[in-house]
């Protein structure tokens, strides 16, 4: 006798919905996501989909009353709790469009818990679509399994941001200029952590100064060459999270 496939199969797409997701709850589709799972996915009556909120988890739902451009998901089974990420923040500067979509869609992948815009005074960009880079990371956490997405915070401008640092809270300063090896930094200072990352141009002498001046600030090296923002961001993000994340 043939064994009883697996529920819901592991081809199953995700998709992020509003919630609250529970069992029993439908959730009608339709605009653009429709569009991906109608003519791209090709959804029959009773496929299975996994919906996630940011706030229920992962839900396994089933596929109905299917229409042309739009259907119904409903809930059968929870198949992941809500994730408890790592409690690191990236504070990054505004970047050239594509480069700060990127930064977004890694930093989501990696597990960032919150992304912090930072305007600097060599910053090229002083305006961030938030729209767009939410979508990015709903992209991002669709296709890696989160079941939360990072919070996207208001850009501040950087004499704020160090004003307001909360006490306790690490902050790895990528300097260029030159700084402790970042694996002997991560090493060194365990516990709740932001990054933070200048723009194309990098930080200027005053602000490096104010940075250093910062009750929690650890200066860090990312090696012998210089980094473009956005692999600084991603690559120290990495490391981070080797070290003292959650891919131990």
């Amino acid at each position: 006798m043939p064994a009883t496939p697996a529920w819901p199969p592991r081809s199953a797409p995700r998709l992020h919905v509003p919630g609250p997701l529970a069992e029993g709850v439908a959730v009608p589709v339709d605009g653009n996501a429709a569009h991906y799972l109608l003519s791209v996915m090709r959804m029959a009556d009773g496929d299975a989909v996994l919906l996630f909120d940011g706030q229920s988890g992962e839900w396994a739902a089933r596929a109905g009353s299917i229409r042309k451009r739009d259907l119904i998901l409903t809930c059968e089974v929870q198949t992941k709790p809500l994730e408890h990420v790592p409690d690191f923040r990236l504070c990054v500067a505004p970047i050239k469009k594509g480069r700060i979509d990127l930064v977004v869609e890694k930093a989501c992948e990696l597990g960032v818990a919150e992304i912090q815009p930072v305007l600097t005074r060599r910053a090229v960009v002083d305006k961030l679509n938030a729209d767009r880079l939410r979508a990015q990371m709903v992209e991002a956490a669709e296709q890696c399994g989160r079941t939360g997405l990072p919070t996207l915070s208001d850009m501040v401008p950087l004499p704020k941001l160090l004003s307001g640092w909360t006490p306790g809270r690490h902050l790895f300063f990528a300097d260029e200029q030159g700084g402790t090896p970042m694996a002997d930094a991560f090493a060194a200072h365990r516990g709740p952590a932001a990054l933070l990352v200048g723009p194309e141009g990098g930080f200027t002498d005053e602000e490096r100064a104010a940075i250093r001046a910062c009750d929690g600030a650890v200066p860090i090296s990312l090696g012998p060459r210089i980094l473009r923002a956005e692999t600084a961001a991603i690559a120290a993000t990495a490391c981070w999270m080797a070290a003292n994340g959650d891919w131990q």
